[in-house]
């Protein structure tokens, strides 16, 4: 097997669309679950604190962290299991305006 240097992979990826934007789901994705396990962590709780909460296993909680595509009522969940609430809002250049699912 040749080894090839990090220039030439990364060129050869950004090179095609379908393998760049395997990357870039792939960082989201980490980027996600380093923003939740970190929620969590500054709201001085564990996984099995939150698990408890949602009557569900650590494990679970740890899927649910590392999850590349949550659906909002799992997201919901898990900030109403740490004591929040979740709002969502549709950022422009010029406004932001608060989405309320319960209203829909």
């Amino acid at each position: 097997m040749r080894t090839r240097p990090y220039r030439e992979l990364s060129e050869r990826i950004n090179a095609d669309p379908v393998r760049r934007e395997h990357i870039e789901a792939g960082k989201r994705a980490m980027r996600d679950a380093i923003a939740l396990s970190r929620l969590r962590e500054h709201r001085g709780l564990t996984q099995a604190a939150v698990a408890r909460s949602l009557n569900q296993t650590q494990a679970n909680v740890s899927r649910i962290e590392h999850e590349e595509d949550l659906y909002l009522s799992t997201l919901r969940g898990y900030v109403e299991a740490m004591g929040g609430s979740l709002e969502i809002s549709a950022v422009f250049d010029d406004e932001r305006i608060v989405l309320d699912a319960s209203a829909a």
